[in-house]
């Protein structure tokens, strides 16, 4: 059964980030790590680097679930997962605090994402996570800290866990 057929139930995994800035490369290196998973026909799994404006564009596309996988500096030790469910596209998170280090944040996104859905009669996704890791060093050089490496098979696990739950077909047992 095609994502149409379900309905139009997409679900966007993307992983954002800058990889030339040691550990906002996690979201990039998660969702590297993720395409070597199963995934059902409908999910997708893109690497958007450090263009929030085009994932912003992507996302008129239609989904019904974005899982944005990205550094996320909350104060928290190096290597903590965070799950974090933003308020309504254009509204900051609920924390106020930012969710990453590079220009074109989440909440960024999804503020152009509002903007763009009033200006075209767009539907923005019904589900939004930002699946993100605390960062020890953001400084120029390639490649994560260890303890932030170590944490990107658990933002795996997360993520099809995710996918798992936002499934129209596991939520309906259509599987096959």
């Amino acid at each position: 059964m095609n994502a149409l057929a379900q309905g139009g139930a997409r679900i966007l995994v993307a992983g954002a980030g800058n990889i030339f800035l040691g550990d906002d490369g996690f979201g990039v290196e998660t969702v590297r790590a993720l395409t070597g998973r199963p995934l059902p026909a409908h999910v997708e799994v893109a690497d958007i680097g450090i263009r929030g404006v085009h994932l912003a564009y992507r996302l008129l596309d239609g989904y019904d679930t974005l899982v944005l996988v990205d550094a996320t500096a909350r104060g928290g030790e190096p290597g903590t997962l965070y799950l974090i469910e933003p308020g309504t596209p254009g509204e900051p998170p609920a924390t106020g605090a930012a969710l990453d280090g590079h220009g074109m944040s989440p909440d960024a996104v999804l503020a152009l994402l509002d903007t763009l859905c009033a200006g075209t009669d767009g539907t923005p996704p019904r589900h939004i996570f930002v699946v993100g890791c605390e960062p020890a060093c953001l400084e120029e050089g390639i490649g994560l800290s260890p303890r932030v490496a170590a944490a990107v098979p658990e933002a795996v696990r997360m993520i099809l866990d995710l996918v798992r739950q936002h499934d129209p077909l596991t939520t309906t047992g259509r599987h096959p």
